[in-house]
């Protein structure tokens, strides 16, 4: 998506991240999984905001035609992995 857009002739804004919705207590268990951590998580409370976040790639589908093609958990994995 990095590379299209770069090479591309848009000029406006557009959404590059995983249309699959993740909550941040999900997000964090998914990256212990890879580990098979079991930590706990410590929720401080505060103001509500969105119960989860995903990306909405309608415009860059249709300025350049792309949308993701691996899931939150093999993007995660694969950095996580390189991290490592």
């Amino acid at each position: 998506g990095v590379l299209r857009l770069m090479f591309s002739d848009c000029q406006v804004p557009v959404n590059l991240g995983s249309t699959e919705m993740i909550d941040m207590i999900g997000f964090a268990k998914l990256a212990m999984s890879f580990e098979s951590k079991d930590l706990p998580i410590k929720h401080i409370e505060g103001p509500t905001g969105v119960r989860g976040r995903n990306s909405n790639n309608k415009l860059i589908m249709e300025k350049l035609g792309w949308e993701p093609k691996i899931s939150i958990k093999e993007g995660l994995g694969k950095t996580y992995f390189w991290i490592k």
